[in-house]
């Protein structure tokens, strides 16, 4: 039976296979595409909109229990294509 994670944008849970792994690296949250770096990790599903919720609900900071400015512009050009 595959993992069941919760995607921090939509809140709905989804197989591990069919979620993006984000993780925070000074401050710059980061798509983690084979899940294995290092530090807290968070699942969100690969779409904009999802992203955007979680950006609204501040959640890449409280589900990386981080303080303070996290900068998302890698991961939205990621998911921009």
């Amino acid at each position: 039976m595959e993992p069941v994670r919760t995607c921090i944008g939509c809140r709905s849970r989804a197989p591990r296979s069919s979620l993006l792994r984000v993780v925070a690296q000074q401050s710059r949250v980061l798509a983690d595409e084979s899940a294995v770096l290092d530090g807290r990790g968070a699942w969100l599903h690969p779409t904009l909109e999802c992203f955007r919720l979680a950006q609204r609900r501040r959640a890449f900071g409280r589900a990386l229990r981080l303080q303070g400015e996290l900068d998302t512009s890698d991961l939205e050009k990621r998911l921009n294509g």
